[in-house]
């Protein structure tokens, strides 16, 4: 790892985790429910029936964008592919979220190369949550000079799109001593009262940077007091949890919660406990594209289950 990293144990604990390549996951609302699909359907002009008239929306996640190093020394590249490959979508998501570490140390020409590969996106509305790398410089730093207006600068806010109330938590700024994320306890009280009076019919989406279970514990996967968020969430009928991170596909149905870590638009590492730890996995060049791809998890809601397959840009 560079040796510009934080140097707290927690933090340097959680910066290992950099980035699994993908093009992103987008989500279709039917029925009260989000059912993350394939890009490439959605990209189909012969599939276009299939997704028209019910909103849709981007996930991105874990550009790293100032990362340079052998596993993907060009990943504005690849950021930039996955922003071509939406934009030619004939049918165009309502907004697009990217779920943190857009940028790789925190530095401001790496954010402003994030953003001005973002600008591309064909998308009006783009509401982001903070990873760990992106606030290397501290609560006030970067992040919030460029992302914070929205969430006052707290990094935490919730907004309303097409019947849908979206939240966005932060997860990243403390840690505990194992290197969980932690959201703390004013993030949590926030998040009661911005639920309380709200029916339990109306879908919910959490997005946030760390898992909201503990998917590996040794290697920090997981957020230490998330189970309190949930149990906030527990009553209403359709939750949908995203996140990045851990930048693989991982998905797990609890009762009415659906979680799913996305892949991002980097590079590999490691799947959970495989390895030294959760940092850059090189490959060959040409089998660089077959790790690098979107997923469709389509979920059912009677009975709720996932299904799930993947599709490379091999």
């Amino acid at each position: 790892m560079s040796s510009d990293l934080p140097s707290q144990p927690s933090r340097r604990s959680a910066l290992k985790c950099l980035a699994f390549g993908g093009a992103g996951t987008l989500y279709v609302l039917a029925g009260g429910v989000f059912t993350p699909m394939d890009l490439a359907l959605a990209a189909s002009t012969e599939d276009k029936s299939a997704i028209s008239g019910v909103p849709l929306f981007l996930q991105i996640s874990d550009s790293h964008i100032g990362f340079n190093k052998e596993a993907n020394p060009d990943v504005a590249g690849t950021l930039k592919q996955t922003i071509d490959y939406v934009n030619a979508m004939p049918v165009k998501p309502a907004l697009a979220i990217h779920t943190g570490d857009i940028t790789h140390l925190s530095r401001p020409e790496e954010f402003d190369l994030a953003s001005q590969l973002l600008s591309g996106l064909s998308i009006t509305e783009l509401h982001t949550v903070p990873g760990e790398h992106d606030v290397t410089d501290g609560p006030q730093g970067e992040y919030f000079k460029r992302f914070g207006q929205q969430s006052d600068n707290r990094g935490y806010y919730s907004f309303d799109h097409s019947g849908v109330h979206f939240i966005a938590l932060v997860n990243v700024l403390h840690f505990t001593p194992n290197a969980l994320g932690s959201l703390g306890e004013d993030q949590l009280a926030w998040l009661e009262k911005d639920l309380k009076g709200r029916s339990a019919s109306t879908p919910i989406v959490v997005f946030t940077h760390m898992p909201m279970w503990t998917l590996y514990a040794p290697w920090g996967w997981g957020t230490g007091d998330a189970g309190q968020a949930m149990d906030y969430l527990k009553r209403f009928g359709s939750v949908t949890v995203i996140n990045g991170h851990i930048h693989q596909i991982v998905s797990k149905v609890e009762g009415n919660i659906t979680f799913h870590s996305a892949r991002s638009t980097a590079y590999p590492i490691p799947t959970a406990g495989n390895g030294p730890g959760p940092m850059p996995l090189t490959v060959p060049r040409d089998q660089l594209p077959k790790m690098l791809g979107v997923t469709s998890i389509r979920i059912l809601r009677h009975p709720l289950a996932a299904k799930l397959s993947d599709t490379t840009l091999a």
